[in-house]
C-alpha cells in the first residue's frame, strides 16, 4: 500500500507511527484517509533509533496484510535526551524570562538558567549538562551591552561545539559575531527589545531549526535521516505549532499533555484587557510550561503523593501504588490512573495560570503575576492518558473557575476537546509541509465543526 505521508513520535520509551493519505475534496477542502498507526520500543539505547522505527512500520503493515510505501517520512522527537537548553541572560524578570518562553515554546528542556554575569562555575555546569544548545540573551535594544558580551566571550573560550543563538541587544551583533566567528551561531531579533515587550516567536523557529539540523549527531539517532526525509522537531515544539493552529481555527485555547513521566501545558491566549492592565510583568501570547515531576507512570509516586483524601475517595496510597500501569486494562488500574491524571492535570494548570493579588501599602487596587486563561474557549486534551482513559474530558473541565468573579482561570463555559486520534504532535510537524493537511488532522481528532461557539452555561 502507498500511503502519502508517515510521521514518527520518537519519545523517550515509545515511537508511535501514523501512516495517511491526504484526498482533495470537490468544495476545496482536505480529508485524512487511510490513518493507521503502529508502535514499538523507542531504540536510542541500542544505538539506532531506526530499528524502533521499523518495527512500528511493521506493526502497521501486519495490521493491513501488506507492505507500505510512502511519499515523505516526518518525525518528531524526545528521544535522546530531548532538547536541552541552557539560557543566560541579563534580569531574571526580562530577558531571561523571555529567553525561557522562547525555548520552552520551541520544544526545549531548560537545564540551567542564569542571570547577569557568568562565574567558572557557570562554565563548569555547562559542560557538566551538555546541551544541545545554548541561548544568550540580555539588554533592551540599544540599553545595557556589557553583559551579553561578558557571557559570549566566556562561553566562546570553552569551545563547547554547541550552536549557540543570540537574542540580545542588536547593537552587540557585530561583536558576537567576531566572539563565534568560526563557531555555529544563529543570530536574531531581540527576545525582550524593549520594556514590557515578549518578542519570542523568532527565536522558537531559529531554535527548531537548529534542533532539525543537530539531533543527528545526538547518540541512538544518528542514522534517522536514512529513513527521515522530511522536517523533525521536538514533540513539545510540534505539539505548540498545532496549537497555534488551532488558535486560528476556533480560537483562545489551552492544552493539557499528560505523560508518564511529564505534564505539559500549551496555551495561546491574549488574555482578558481587565487582566491585561494588571499584569506587572508581560506575558507570550502562546505559552509551554512544563512539568518534570509530574507523571502518571515513571512520576507516579510523586503524583500520588499529592493526593488527598478527596481525591482518593474510599482508597488510599497503598492501593494507587499497586494498581500502577503503563497501558491499564483492568477495571481497578484504570481508575488508579484515571485519578493520577486528573491530579496532573490540576497541578499543571495551577503552575501554569497566574494569580490576582491585592495590593498593599496604602495603594487600592490588584495587580497580576503571569498567564491569564479567562478568555480560553477550549480545553483540550492530548497524550495517552487524556485520549486514551475514560472521562479524560471530565478531567478537563474540572479544571475551569465556576464562579463570576475576576479570575486568571479558565470559565465555565469553556469546553472540552480531546485529541482522539493522538496526533496533535504529528499534526504539529506535518504544519511545516503542508498547513492544510495540518488542519484537516486537528479538525477531524478533535471533532471541529464550523459553528462551533463559545456560550456561557
Amino acid at each position: 500500500m502507498k500511503v502519502d505521508y508517515l510521521i514518527a513520535e520518537i519519545g523517550s520509551t515509545t515511537t508511535v507511527v501514523t501512516a495517511f493519505n491526504i484526498k482533495n475534496l470537490e468544495d476545496g477542502n482536505i480529508y485524512v484517509e487511510s490513518e493507521y498507526q503502529g508502535k514499538s520500543c523507542t531504540t536510542v539505547l541500542d544505538g539506532d533509533v531506526t530499528i524502533g522505527l521499523k518495527n512500528a512500520i511493521k506493526e502497521i503493515e501486519n495490521k493491513i496484510g501488506e507492505g507500505m510505501t510512502w511519499g515523505k517520512m516526518l518525525a518528531t522527537s524526545s528521544a535522546a535526551g530531548g532538547l536541552k537548553i541552557t539560557v543566560h541572560g541579563l534580569m531574571e524578570r526580562m530577558t531571561v524570562k523571555a529567553a525561557k518562553e522562547a525555548a520552552l515554546g520551541a520544544g526545549g528542556i531548560i537545564k540551567m538558567v542564569t542571570s547577569g554575569k557568568m562565574r567558572m562555575i557557570d562554565i563548569k555546569n555547562i559542560r557538566k549538562i551538555d546541551p544541545n544548545l545554548i541561548m544568550i540573551a540580555g539588554g533592551t535594544d540599544y540599553g545595557e551591552r556589557e553583559t551579553a558580551l561578558y557571557n559570549a566571550q566566556l562561553i566562546s573560550n570553552e569551545r563547547f561545539n554547541k550552536p549557540i543563538v543570540y537574542c540580545g541587544n542588536i547593537e552587540n551583533r557585530e561583536e558576537i559575531i567576531e566572539i563565534f566567528k568560526d563557531q555555529q551561531l544563529y543570530i536574531i531579533d531581540n527576545v525582550y527589545p524593549s520594556i514590557d515587550e515578549l518578542n519570542v516567536e523568532p527565536a522558537r523557529k531559529v531554535i527548531q531549526d537548529a534542533f532539525e539540523k543537530n539531533i543527528v549527531k545526538a547518540p541512538g539517532m544518528n542514522k534517522i535521516k536514512e529513513m527521515v526525509d522530511g522536517s523533525i522537531m521536538p514533540t513539545p515544539g510540534a505539539v505548540m505549532e498545532s496549537a497555534k493552529i488551532l488558535y486560528e481555527l476556533i480560537g483562545d485555547l489551552v492544552v493539557l499533555d499528560v505523560g508518564g513521566a511529564t505534564t505539559d501545558v500549551h496555551s495561546v491566549t491574549e488574555g482578558s484587557s481587565i487582566v491585561l492592565d494588571m499584569l506587572v510583568n508581560p506575558e507570550p501570547k502562546a505559552k509551554r510550561t512544563v512539568e518534570g515531576d509530574i507523571g502518571v507512570f515513571v512520576n507516579s509516586k510523586n503524583v500520588i503523593e499529592l493526593l488527598d483524601i478527596k481525591d482518593l475517595g474510599n482508597l488510599d496510597k497503598e492501593y494507587m501504588l499497586s494498581h500502577i500501569k503503563p497501558i491499564p486494562t483492568e477495571n481497578e488500574d484504570i481508575n488508579a490512573s484515571y485519578i493520577l491524571t486528573k491530579k496532573a492535570v490540576d497541578v499543571a494548570i495551577s503552575r501554569h495560570v497566574g494569580t490576582i493579588k491585592r495590593k498593599y501599602g496604602g495603594e487600592s487596587g490588584f495587580i497580576a503575576y503571569g498567564k491569564d486563561l479567562s478568555q480560553v474557549k477550549y480545553i483540550v486534551g492530548t497524550g495517552g492518558a487524556l485520549t486514551r482513559l475514560p472521562m479524560g474530558e471530565d478531567a478537563l473541565l474540572n479544571i475551569r473557575y465556576m464562579k463570576d468573579d475576576v479570575t486568571m482561570s479558565p470559565r465555565k463555559g469553556a469546553k472540552a476537546l480531546l485529541d482522539t486520534h493522538y496526533i496533535m504532535a504529528c499534526a504539529g510537524v506535518l504544519s511545516r509541509e503542508n498547513k492544510e493537511a495540518c488542519k484537516a488532522l486537528l479538525t477531524q481528532s478533535l471533532n471541529i465543526t464550523k459553528d462551533m461557539e463559545f456560550l456561557e452555561e
